[in-house]
């Protein structure tokens, strides 16, 4: 059955987004470089076949095989023209399998950046992407997507834009940055900063937070930050499922089911309200995450020595506070 997110966050404590697209798809021969969008229209039984994956492994919310069908994005493949089709499908692909679940399920419209540089930096307007973005959107909506989830962003212009189309639109929408330079975006943005990017937007997101990154650890760090600054947000805390080592042609994570399990506990402490997996994160690792989710017991948000002794050191610390280098360091040391 389908539900709004709204709901179903005035219904639960705390909610479980699905894992990771690409890598998953890596698995059913998605070759690299391939957009897997394009599956919608031609392996709609892969898509199909994840979300029912993510569903089975307790997910809440599903976002849909849409990440990179903006218009600049499938310009690389020669698929511009097909937008509007790819997006509806792919909300239609995650709808099916929502509308056949025994418990509510939201289907999140997947948005991620256009991969272009705004001005003066790149050739990017802020109406050029709001553009992309609403195009993009359109097919979302007319598929069927129960909210619009705004991923992986880095810079404020390019998240402010597509706040924009999904307002124009009526739809309601969820935004998460990528804190992976320093503790911050790669254009700057700290996480206790991202609430700003808001401000000036005339309908506000249900809910914002951190996705992808480098880690979990990272990830419970950046959203302390943010749920410090705004005690009274719903926060999203999406992080990938350990560290990226590559194996010849395939990336492969170190994250194991225990610590997804450690990370739900460690985040949902921290003010966390909807959990999930990013790069690398199955749908083993989901069901694991959605065990802890059922038996979670409140805590006192963990130390920094407590996060990064339990789910691994930082990889990416705040190059301002020395502290956590060095705490990253001493755990480090304890586990050898």
């Amino acid at each position: 059955m389908r539900s709004s997110l709204q709901a179903l966050l005035d219904e639960k404590p705390i909610l479980l987004a699905d894992g990771a697209t690409g890598t998953n798809f890596m698995e059913m021969g998605l070759e690299p470089g391939f957009p897997p969008d394009l599956w919608n229209l031609s392996e709609t039984q892969k898509p199909i076949a994840l979300h029912q994956m993510f569903v089975d492994a307790g997910s809440d919310i599903i976002l849909t095989n849409t990440f990179g069908a903006n218009a600049p994005r499938l310009k690389l493949h020669d698929a511009a023209d097909q937008t509007y089709a790819i997006n509806k499908a792919g909300a239609e692909l995650a709808g099916a399998v929502a509308e056949k679940a025994d418990r509510p399920v939201v289907v999140a419209g997947s948005v991620g950046p256009t991969g272009e540089l705004f001005e003066p930096m790149g050739e990017m307007t802020e109406k050029a992407a709001f553009d992309f973005f609403h195009e993009q959107m359109r097919g979302l909506k007319d598929g069927g997507a129960d909210v619009i989830w705004i991923e992986t962003m880095s810079a404020a212009e390019e998240i402010q834009a597509a706040c924009n189309a999904a307002i124009a639109l009526d739809m309601p929408y969820v935004f998460t940055a990528s804190f992976d330079t320093a503790g911050k975006t790669m254009m700057g943005i700290a996480p206790e900063n991202i609430g700003d990017v808001a401000q000036p937007l005339s309908v506000k997101p249900v809910a914002y937070g951190a996705n992808c990154g480098v880690g979990a650890s990272d990830m419970v760090v950046s959203n302390q930050a943010m749920t410090k600054a705004a005690p009274d947000a719903v926060i999203v805390g999406k992080a990938n499922c350990g560290i990226p080592i590559v194996k010849g042609k395939n990336t492969v994570y170190t994250g194991t089911p225990q610590i997804m399990r450690d990370f739900v506990q460690m985040a949902v402490d921290s003010g966390v309200r909807i959990v999930g997996g990013c790069c690398g994160t199955a749908p083993e690792h989901i069901a694991a995450m959605r065990e802890a989710v059922d038996a979670y017991t409140p805590d006192t948000p963990p130390t920094l020595d407590e996060i990064v002794t339990k789910i691994g050191p930082l990889m990416a610390p705040p190059s301002s506070d020395a502290a956590l280098g060095r705490a990253a360091a001493r755990a480090k040391r304890r586990r050898r």
